[in-house]
Formats: C-alpha cells, sequence, structure tokens
C-alpha cells in the first residue's frame, strides 16, 4: 500500500494581487466616508449620504478581512458580494431622468471593472496543486 501526499504551495501571484484589492478596499472606503455627499451627487445615486458611507465601512471592512486572513484570495469573494450590492444600488441611477446619469455611467463602469479583477482574482484560489 502507498501512501500519496498531496503538496501544494500558495498561490504568491493571486496572493499579492488579493492583498492589492484589500488595499484598494481600504482607500475605496475611506473616500466613501469622508466625501459621501460628493460622491452620491455625482453619481446621483438615491437614498441617503450614510447609505455611502456605510457601503464605505463594508469596503474597509473587506479589505481588512483580506489583509488579515491567512487566505486572501479567498476573502476576496467578500469584494465580489458588495460589487453585487454596489450594481444593484446604481442601477436606479442609470435612468434617463437622472441629470447625472454619465456620472451614474462611469461608476457603474469602474464597478463593473472591480468586479471582474475580484472574481478573477477570487476564483485563482489561495493554493497551486
Amino acid at each position: 500500500m502507498s501512501d500519496t501526499y498531496t503538496y501544494s504551495r500558495p498561490n504568491e501571484r493571486a496572493q499579492g494581487m488579493a492583498r492589492l484589492l484589500g488595499w484598494f478596499s481600504i482607500a475605496l472606503g475611506a473616500a466613501e466616508l469622508a466625501a459621501p455627499g460628493s460622491i452620491k451627487t455625482n453619481v446621483g445615486t438615491p437614498g441617503p449620504k450614510g447609505l455611502v458611507q456605510a457601503y464605505g465601512l463594508r469596503e474597509i471592512g473587506a479589505g481588512i478581512a483580506i489583509l488579515t486572513s491567512p487566505k486572501p484570495v479567498a476573502m476576496t469573494w467578500t469584494r465580489v458580494a458588495g460589487d453585487l450590492l454596489d450594481i444593484a444600488t446604481l442601477l436606479p441611477a442609470l435612468s434617463k431622468d437622472n441629470p447625472h446619469r454619465v456620472g451614474a455611467e462611469g461608476a457603474m463602469a469602474f464597478v463593473l471593472l472591480a468586479t471582474a479583477m475580484d472574481v478573477y482574482t477570487a476564483m485563482q484560489g489561495d493554493e497551486l496543486s
């Protein structure tokens, strides 16, 4: 009977990307906390400024989770979940009667790009087999 051992090594490239996304989350969250009114006005999203600040706290939390986790790539899924919430929140701002629709379109493009990067990173896994 032979014993087989599976050895996996860290996926350093994906973990590096996850950590970069963690720092990005903290920076974005800080901006959302510092200037919620400006962000809300430029995008034309409905709801209170406090919602933008709550999303900022969520971003900071995701960043901290990624940076402190022994499996940062897996924690990138927290950003993906937040991205889906951001997309749902931005959809009403894309309405034709929003005078800030161009800003909303730019914000949506930004979120979709971030989502693509987050999903790509999260799917890489923390370990190579």
